[in-house]
């Protein structure tokens, strides 16, 4: 019988081969189990197998006490937890390690979605201002943040097109999703602008036979760390809140569109969302933002 690490590591490789999540996800089902492995280790229990309700109890109520996560956990990270456990066992079934699936009695409350980061068209453009467009590496970094912004991309959608994904003429990018879902997604006659320029002034001096659009100064693929620290300094730069993040462009680009009269499931259709229901929360956001616009602009508001 493989030890309850060398489980974990047939499961995180599993997850891969059937794709059923990203990276990311690889990682932080890893890092949700790992820990309910050694709770069990710590417990004396060597066998998934002997694993039942009183056990997952027990654990649940240590990972809620905050002291396997060194802190409270929240809401989102503790479904996540149980998330990944579920589905390990569920793993354990099929490959017949374990006839039982105690995580399967537990049903956890939903978690209340909070309304996304979004920043408004000023505070765009003021983030845009900050670049130096005769400046190579100033360039790069406001061709990847507007293209983010938009196309309504993920961070790690933006940094996987390729050259070849880029149709000038019909002005539109085939982007890679998640579960290698492919979408097409339209752009504007000023970012294929940015596009030639970005290609011209900075591309042409660094690429090396690699075919990554957003390349580092050594030729590679630019990461999705350096775009989210690029996004960092320079929305101190630009005197904006500390807190901007790739996902907040993303975020911005639906609800702008959404405040202009756009169609929700166009919106949908562009964000690569497989459900509405994950749209519409952009609905809620737009919705504050007419209460607060009545609110403070309407004669009677008092």
């Amino acid at each position: 019988m493989p030890s309850m690490d060398e489980i974990l590591e047939s499961y995180i490789s599993y997850l891969s081969q059937t794709k059923s999540g990203s990276v990311h996800t690889g990682e932080a089902y890893r890092r949700d189990i790992g820990r309910f492995l050694g709770f069990l280790k710590e417990k004396g229990i060597n066998d998934l197998g002997k694993v039942d309700k009183d056990i997952v109890f027990d654990y649940i109520e240590v990972l809620r006490s905050g002291k396997v996560t060194k802190g409270v956990i929240s809401d989102r990270s503790f479904q996540r937890a149980m998330s990944a456990l579920r589905s390990f066992y569920r793993y354990l079934n099929i490959a017949g390690i374990s006839e039982t699936d105690p995580f399967c009695l537990y049903k956890g409350a939903k978690v209340k979605r909070s309304l996304p980061d979004v920043l408004s068209f000023d505070e765009i453009e003021r983030l845009f201002a900050v670049f130096d467009l005769n400046d190579p590496i100033d360039l790069r970094d406001r061709t990847i943040l507007e293209t983010i912004y938009a196309c309504g991309l993920r961070v790690s959608e933006c940094t996987g097109i390729d050259i070849s994904d880029i149709d000038f003429e019909t002005m539109i990018i085939r982007v890679t999703g998640k579960g290698d879902k492919e979408r097409i997604v339209p752009f504007y006659p000023a970012l294929k602008e940015l596009f030639v320029n970005y290609i011209e002034g900075y591309r042409t001096l660094f690429q090396k036979d690699n075919s990554a659009f957003f390349i580092n100064q050594r030729g590679g693929r630019l990461s999705s760390r350096s775009v989210e620290d690029i996004l960092k300094r320079r929305s101190r730069q630009a005197g904006l809140k500390s807190n901007v993040h790739p996902h907040s462009l993303r975020h911005s680009f639906a609800t702008h569109l959404l405040d202009n009269g756009a169609d929700l499931r166009i919106v949908q259709e562009l964000l690569g969302h497989e459900n509405l229901s994950t749209t519409q929360i952009y609905t809620h956001l737009t919705t504050e933002r007419l209460k607060e616009t009545i609110k403070k602009a309407h004669p009677h508001r008092k």
